[in-house]
């Protein structure tokens, strides 16, 4: 399926039609299975989401997964079963806003930590800071796919005895020394927005561990504390996922490691084609022999990076920015803990360059090459 189109204006000349940066998948297979839960299946509750979690543990490797109506559900329930009220949990301004949220959520302080300048990750030596202060846990959050040095936050977390949760909204299918992101953490959250590698074309969410309790709890909460048909024991919520999104899941969980091959292979062309750029432009961090990242997101830096995206956007190439504001200086928590410009200086820097270029199975080669030329073009444009 290819988003690149030749098409002639008034004057005879060739034009391409938009280039998207994310593109949500629906093909037939998940019409068919949309259907057949609408048809066949419970509206609520349903075996598709049984065996939507039973397939996607499967493929993690974890013993439990629990599925939800949102990635933030998800984190927002393991720090709920984990008990952080009261408590402080190390995490990165460097990410959607719900990651910090989640900790807060559950009525525990979020504490920051600036990003790492190679895979824009926590910098363990301020989640050591924050550790020796007294914090109990730790969020890391597997940035545009990319997985964390998890060895080092694994160490920090056994010395100090603090629990180590994953944020693998970005993440699902990405491994770290031959582990899948989920798998390794006390337990981990991934998100199914219509955006990520695999979605459920709506909000949906997943819950992975291998702890029994902490699945249960979160099994509870997301069905109103729940206890039996009209018995309630604790404060819940209704984060249910609906059975129709979860059939889409079942579908797009099978389709996800050839999605990934293909966005790896998109990332290698770019790669290959914007290397003789590399004094101009940041790449982002690649594959190594302990990560293999899954491109949610492919990043570059450029310090005139709103020139660039314009340029793109006139070519008909979309693309975005993600994040153009760190969690910190977010207005709610600068009304809520006095942040200000320059505490997390790398995390700050970043959002004045980062720029995500188009990212996803149905790009075509020809769509690389053409938003790869422009880059090309534009730095041309500027140095002539």
């Amino acid at each position: 399926m290819e988003t690149i189109v030749k098409l002639e204006d008034k004057l005879g000349r060739t034009t391409r039609s938009s280039i998207s940066q994310a593109k949500p998948i629906l093909l037939p297979d998940m019409e068919e299975a949309a259907i057949d839960a609408l048809r066949n299946d419970k509206f609520v509750g349903g075996e598709n989401v049984a065996k939507f979690e039973e397939e996607f543990a499967r493929f993690i490797g974890a013993k439990y997964a629990v599925a939800l109506s949102s990635g933030t559900a998800a984190l927002d329930f393991i720090f709920m079963a984990l008990r952080v009220q009261g408590q402080k949990v190390v995490t990165t301004t460097w990410s959607f806003i719900a990651s910090a949220n989640s900790i807060m959520h559950a009525g525990g302080q979020p504490v920051f930590a600036d990003i790492s300048e190679t895979d824009y990750s926590l910098d363990t030596s301020q989640v050591k800071f924050h550790l020796e202060k007294g914090a109990k846990g730790i969020l890391p959050v597997h940035i545009y796919g990319q997985p964390v040095d998890y060895d080092s936050l694994q160490d920090l977390g056994d010395r100090y005895h603090v629990p180590i949760v994953e944020d693998a909204c970005q993440a699902h299918g990405a491994r770290f020394k031959g582990r899948y992101v989920g798998s390794l953490g006390i337990a981990a959250a991934f998100s199914f927005y219509p955006s990520k590698n695999m979605t459920v074309l709506g909000d949906g969410g997943m819950v992975t561990t291998n702890d029994e309790s902490i699945a249960k709890q979160v099994s509870k909460i997301r069905d109103s504390g729940r206890t039996s048909q009209y018995e309630h024991d604790i404060l819940g919520y209704t984060a249910r996922l609906n059975t129709v999104n979860a059939a889409i899941g079942r579908v797009q969980l099978k389709h996800l490691k050839e999605w990934n091959e293909r966005r790896r292979s998109i990332a290698n062309s770019y790669f290959r084609k914007l290397a003789n750029l590399n004094s101009m432009i940041g790449l982002p961090p690649g594959p190594t022999s302990d990560v293999e990242p899954v491109f949610h997101q492919f990043v570059i830096r450029i310090k005139n990076r709103d020139e660039l995206k314009g340029y793109l956007h006139e070519k008909g190439i979309q693309c975005n920015v993600h994040y153009p504001i760190p969690i910190h200086l977010q207005p709610l928590y600068i009304n809520l803990f006095g942040f200000k410009e320059g505490m997390f200086p790398r995390s700050e820097l970043l959002a004045k360059e980062c720029l995500s270029l188009p990212m996803h199975p149905f790009l075509s080669d020809e769509d690389v090459d053409y938003v790869s030329e422009e880059i090309i073009s534009f730095f041309r444009r500027i140095s002539s």
